[in-house]
């Protein structure tokens, strides 16, 4: 009789957890990334992946690479020559993968291109351009 008993209350127990209960994971990259964008070269070579998270607080860069120069910030602008921008600080490294908070409520939407800066003698090194994924 014990058997029978064990049987079904393993039963029970394997259906109340099936995977009707669970949340959804997301099917893809796209559902957790809202933008991102690649590293194209402009006065010096660039280049790395741009990602920014689904909640817009965190710009993630992959793979990055750039050279030096003398005072380097990473740009959010409206377009590649920094007309309007939002500095989101001093490079953090010249290769490797940095992460930089992003403001409250920017609209990625107008200020599209993520552009390592040189401050100094006003030259885009190089930029990613997020798109919506």
């Amino acid at each position: 009789m014990r058997i029978p008993l064990f049987i079904f209350v393993f039963s029970l127990f394997l259906f109340s957890c099936s995977s009707e209960n669970l949340p959804d994971a997301p099917d893809t990259m796209s559902d957790i990334i809202s933008y991102s964008g690649d590293f194209v070269s402009v006065a010096h070579p660039t280049m790395g992946k741009v990602t920014v998270d689904q909640n817009k607080n965190i710009l993630s860069i992959e793979n990055f690479k750039s050279d030096a120069g003398p005072v380097l910030e990473m740009y959010l602008a409206t377009n590649t020559n920094a007309t309007t921008f939002i500095s989101l600080g001093d490079l953090k490294g010249l290769e490797g993968n940095y992460q930089y908070n992003l403001p409250e409520n920017v609209d990625l939407d107008t200020y599209k291109f993520v552009m390592v800066w040189c401050v100094d003698f006003s030259v885009n090194f190089g930029h990613a351009e997020l798109t919506k994924n």
